[in-house]
Order: C-alpha cells, then sequence, then structure tokens
C-alpha cells in the first residue's frame, strides 16, 4: 500500500516534542512522505504553546523541501460536551484539526460520557480527524463512534504511537480491532498517522500498517494512498499550494 502522508507530528512549539518545523519537513521529505500535517498542541496540554502560536500560519510556506505543508492542530477534547481549547478567532486560522483526549485535559467518564465527548468533537465543523480513540483508560462505544465519523464525514485515526510497546495508552492494539471492523462494516474511512514528536518517527506508520494487514483492512479506506482521498475530507487541500508570506504583527 503506498503511504504519502502523514497528518500528526509535533514540532518543539508542542513542549515536549524535539525537532523544529524545517526539520520535520526535511526529514519527512528524505523518506518519500508527499503531505506532512504538523499539529502542535493546544494550549491546555502542559508546556504547550501560547494560543497565538496558531493565528500567524500565513508567513510559512506550504511547500518546503519538495513536500506540501500543512499547519494544523491537535486540540484537546475537554469535557463529556466535547468542548475544544482553541476559540473562533484561532480555530480559523488552521489549515485543519485534529481533536483528541488526553489525560491532562480530561476527566474520566463512563462509556456514555467519554462516547459523548468524542461526538461533541465530530459534530465540531472546525475538526477533520479524531485522534488516538484507543485509550482504554477513557472506554467508548466504538459503533457509535464510528456510524457518527460516517454521518459527519469526520477521519478516525490509527495512531502509530499508541501501538508503541511502551505507549501508556491501554489496550490499542484490542481497541483498533474494534474500531476497524466497525470501519469496514460501515464503510467508513480511516487515516494512518505517526504522532511523530522527534523526526525519527515522520512518517512510520509500521505498527499501524501490520495492523492493517492483520486483518486484510480495505486500502479503499485508507487515505493515506493519495492526498485526493485526504481533500476529500479536508478542505484546504483542495485550495492551491500557498508559498508564505510575511506578518502584519
Amino acid at each position: 500500500m503506498d503511504d504519502i502522508l502523514d497528518l500528526h507530528t509535533h514540532t518543539t512549539a508542542s513542549g515536549h516534542a524535539y525537532n523544529t518545523l524545517y526539520e520535520m519537513a526535511r526529514s519527512a521529505s528524505e523518506k518519500g512522505v508527499k503531505l506532512l500535517g504538523v499539529t502542535d498542541h493546544a494550549p491546555k496540554i502542559p508546556g504547550a504553546c501560547h494560543p497565538f502560536h496558531f493565528i500567524n500560519f500565513k508567513v510559512i510556506p506550504r511547500e518546503l523541501f519538495g513536500i506540501r505543508l500543512m499547519m494544523g492542530c491537535e486540540l484537546n477534547i475537554l469535557d463529556h460536551e466535547g468542548n475544544i481549547d482553541l476559540g473562533p478567532r484561532y480555530l480559523s486560522g488552521l489549515d485543519y484539526a485534529v481533536a483528541s483526549i488526553h489525560e491532562p485535559c480530561y476527566s474520566k467518564g463512563t462509556v456514555a460520557q467519554n462516547t459523548a465527548a468524542y461526538l461533541g468533537a465530530i459534530r465540531n465543523p472546525a475538526i477533520q480527524i479524531i485522534g488516538h480513540p484507543d485509550d482504554g483508560r477513557f472506554p467508548i462505544d466504538y459503533e457509535t463512534l464510528v456510524c457518527a465519523a460516517k454521518e459527519e464525514h469526520v477521519l478516525l485515526e490509527v495512531n502509530n504511537s499508541s501501538l508503541h510497546p511502551q505507549s501508556n495508552r491501554l489496550n490499542a492494539h484490542e481497541n483498533y480491532l474494534k474500531m476497524l471492523e466497525l470501519c469496514r462494516q460501515y464503510q467508513v474511512s480511516i487515516i494512518l498517522n505517526s504522532d511523530a514528536h522527534c523526526e525519527v518517527d515522520v512518517g512510520n506508520h509500521t505498527r499501524a500498517q501490520a495492523l492493517l494487514q492483520e486483518i486484510d483492512f480495505p486500502e479503499e479506506l485508507v487515505v493515506n494512498t493519495s492526498i485526493e482521498k485526504a481533500a476529500a475530507f479536508i478542505p484546504w487541500l483542495k485550495q492551491p499550494i500557498y508559498m508564505g508570506g510575511t506578518t502584519d504583527d
């Protein structure tokens, strides 16, 4: 399977990642990635950047080292209603957004409450991808999640980092098996992402790819094979490539 994009990565702006934007882009280019998405953490994550980080993306070229670049954010789902930690002013400056549950920002609820948190995010038009919906510490109803993603035309992520043997997320492999079988049943598209916090992991989807092979998941439901497939879910990709500019501030 061709795998040419990675839309969940982090730079030093996230506070606990270890490479700059340009280092991540150069690494992506060297590894054959055609479309890189940078999604530094929104402010509720300890050590993350100020919201102002997300309002000046106009100065960043959207083509670097021969690859296409997108500037987004990994938003934090904050509560059981699915509220997030950037307001409209900042969301308007993003090319796209991933929304995820992270332990420091969210209080665990029941299955119904955790599922409702994801549903609130899925229904937010600013969000195109649900990040790592795999953590057994926050159990959810996967059938409800998958059906909502289909209805709202939102991508569900298979996160390579969650499948790392030292990941803090619980039972990711087993939870992804449930989710992926439902995605197959309901014909819901997924995206493989690295969640790279270091340039060595940009474009690294080896564990996620092995999981898909394990269950013979249909390639047509994986958007990583073409930018056109991703553009069906991320409207910004239908725009001309922007070469950057200067700040007004």
